[in-house]
């Protein structure tokens, strides 16, 4: 084998170290900034692609931010609208109240008027009942016939000591 032979060692050695500069400047030259493109092209599409994602993180931070600060105020408001028909409810029923109160408060001014009318028509009825029958006493036990005025006067001074 001609490779192993020693004194051809020294223009295999030159050739090796041409061949590897000439390998070397081809690959330096024309591969590497190829290979250097093509990363440095990735590269800017994966930092494209990250600055797209914060944008759009960004976007979905105020997105959520616009959403929690409409549902805050939509609850506040409604928690106004509640407050508007709590107190409006409120004041409907104590205004029915009052109508409800002052009907019955009528009513049992009303029936108490009644009462104390049929009371005292009772004992109106009870006096001349009395002096009737005082009156029929006093003719049968002594043969009188008493003044009506005198009849009434001694039934009600009679009535007023049993009270």
């Amino acid at each position: 084998m001609p490779q192993f032979d020693p004194s051809s060692f020294p223009s295999q050695i030159f050739w090796l170290v041409v061949s590897f500069i000439a390998l070397y400047l081809v690959v330096s030259r024309l591969a590497v900034p190829r290979v250097a493109e093509v990363l440095e092209q990735r590269h800017r599409l994966v930092q494209d692609d990250i600055d797209r994602a914060a944008s759009f993180k960004a976007e979905t931070d105020q997105a959520i931010a616009a959403y929690e600060q409409a549902m805050a105020d939509a609850r506040a408001q409604a928690q106004e609208q509640i407050r508007i028909v709590t107190n409006e409810a409120k004041a409907i029923a104590e205004k029915r109240t009052a109508e409800v109160t002052k009907a019955v408060n009528d009513q049992t001014a009303q029936a108490e008027a009644r009462i104390a009318k049929a009371r005292q028509d009772a004992l109106d009825g009870l006096m001349q009942v009395a002096a009737d029958n005082a009156k029929a006493v006093v003719a049968k036990l002594a043969n009188l016939t008493p003044d009506d005025a005198a009849v009434q006067s001694a039934v009600a001074g009679a009535l007023k000591e049993t009270r």
